[in-house]
């Protein structure tokens, strides 16, 4: 039996891959412990870990001189804390999951020699991991085409990005039969920071498709709270058999029984439609400082799987006329499908703990650094 510490940004992009990979060791027989910052009440409350340790973190202002002094004592701090933490747990080698709150504990954890795999969710290489890479051993990547990885002068290994255990039950779901006349399911959501301009575009899109197609659709939106009445009124006025939540909890059994998916492209959104096998039109979110979203979106574009549809050009007329297309061609749905389906890697949780377990029986740090 060995101890693991997993350490990840508290937002569900970060946490969702970490606690595939907890569940994993624990059914191992593994002891799992996280460390994260306060937003994991959000997030992590289900988190399968013995013990959860919240570290001070910041992410870096590179523009204004107060916020950076500030939110590098901050993290010197974190450092500090995570330090401690780490002394008292004595974990036999640490897994980063990205995003700012990594980094504290991360470090720490190198100056105590303990064994540290980074894992990158996304087709690009965030600057948390970036920043990290020379503290770690091992990079495992979800994707073999990396931007940013090859920089780095560590050993890397393609695991895939893990999905929870509640996707992976759903994963051999056929694809739904479609014909001209059956009823055709979409789910929408927007991942996990919402997204106001899928609420905003798609109910108006669907309500502009002529009425025989936009009368067999079985529409699943999650969309926010605040959101919640305006795209109910919308659905209503169009007549369109609509089931909308601000959260749903089962939302991968629902996409396994969906013929097309519109949502964004964040890293576990990505990695569990492609396990699941649904074609998706995939809106990036916009603004992103390495565009992280649309290199995934590009993934599962270039092979088949999906299509981009990016925000600034994207309204609720050239969405309809997409979907009255997509709709109408059962044909290519499958072959997305099947496209989408192709780049799944259902088993990268196995080959990540794996990893994880081969580390961790290190007798002595292996050092792939420069």
């Amino acid at each position: 039996m060995k101890k693991f510490m997993l350490m990840a940004g508290g937002t569900g992009g970060h946490l969702f891959p970490a606690m595939a990979l907890a569940q994993e060791l624990a059914r191992r027989g593994h002891v799992v412990e996280l460390m994260t910052d306060h937003r994991v009440e959000s997030y992590g409350a289900d988190f399968p870990a013995s013990a959860i340790h919240i570290v001070p973190s910041a992410t870096p202002s590179l523009t204004n001189p107060i916020k950076f002094v500030g939110g590098g004592l901050r993290i010197l701090r974190g450092i500090a804390v995570a330090f401690g933490k780490l002394r008292g747990s004595r974990p036999d080698c640490v897994i980063g999951f990205g995003g700012y709150p990594t980094f504290p504990p991360f470090v720490a954890a190198s100056l105590q020699g303990i064994p540290g795999i980074l894992h990158e969710q996304n087709a690009v290489m965030g600057r948390a991991n970036r920043a990290l890479a020379r503290f770690a051993d091992v990079l495992a990547m979800s994707f073999a085409q990396t931007k940013f990885a090859d920089g780095q002068n560590l050993e890397k290994v393609v695991t895939g990005n893990p999905v929870r255990d509640r996707v992976r039950a759903v994963s051999a779901t056929p694809y739904p039969a479609l014909d001209d006349v059956s009823p055709i399911g979409i789910v929408v959501f927007g991942g996990s920071q919402g997204a106001k301009a899928l609420s905003d575009i798609v109910p108006s899109a669907i309500a502009g498709i002529e009425e025989p197609l936009r009368h067999r659709l079985r529409v699943v939106q999650q969309c926010r709270a605040e959101d919640l009445d305006r795209v109910a009124e919308i659905y209503r006025q169009a007549k369109v058999n609509v089931e909308l939540a601000a959260f749903f909890t089962d939302l991968p059994e629902r996409i396994a029984k969906s013929h097309l998916v519109i949502g964004r492209s964040g890293a576990s959104t990505i990695a569990e439609l492609t396990v699941l096998g649904r074609p998706a039109i995939l809106v990036p979110l916009p603004g992103a400082i390495d565009a992280d979203q649309k290199n995934n979106a590009l993934v599962v574009d270039r092979a088949g799987g999906g299509w981009i549809a990016e925000q600034s050009t994207l309204t609720a007329q050239t969405l309809a006329s997409r979907l009255t297309t997509l709709l109408s061609d059962p044909i290519t749905l499958t072959k997305a499908a099947d496209a989408a389906r192709s780049l799944g890697q259902p088993r990268a949780v196995e080959k990540l703990a794996d990893l994880a377990e081969m580390l961790s029986g290190k007798n002595v740090e292996v050092d792939h650094r420069s």
